[in-house]
């Protein structure tokens, strides 16, 4: 198999990151206003200021938060898939990775702006099975 040096795994790892702020900005920018709109103090919970808020901010703030998820485990085992192979990776595990950001990336582009369901648990799952994926060959590159 190909092998490149682990900054190849570290690509995929800075442009999600890169899309998680780039995401925490629009968050911002919708709901900031919407915000300064509606009454809501201190002891508002989550629900409450749910049911003032439409769709289209909350999609972007629970986007946002998704990304503070999975994506952790993703950082995580491309990190350690780069070290674990002495900094010589395999071009399978960059081209999961960057599987796994660009899935990642499409599923907050349907979740921020059309929130269709099914596209989103399509997707979701498909990252799953990539960063399963990822966990396996680091796994088995252990023993």
């Amino acid at each position: 198999m190909f092998h490149s040096t682990a900054s190849g795994l570290l690509g995929p790892v800075i442009v999600l990151n890169a899309w998680t702020l780039a995401m925490e900005v629009w968050m911002y920018a919708v709901n900031i206003p919407i915000f300064r709109r509606i009454k809501f103090d201190n002891t508002t919970t989550k629900s409450q200021l749910d049911a003032q808020t439409p769709g289209y901010a909350r999609w972007k703030r629970d986007n946002y938060n998704h990304l503070m998820e999975q994506p952790t485990q993703f950082y995580a085992i491309a990190l350690t898939l780069a070290i674990i192979r002495g900094g010589q990776v395999e071009s399978l595990d960059v081209l999961l990775a960057w599987m796994y950001t660009g899935t990642r990336i499409i599923h907050s582009l349907v979740h921020a702006t059309r929130n269709v369901l099914m596209i989103r648990f399509g997707l979701f799952a498909f990252s799953s099975s990539l960063l399963a994926t990822m966990v396996a060959r680091a796994a088995l590159a252990l023993l």
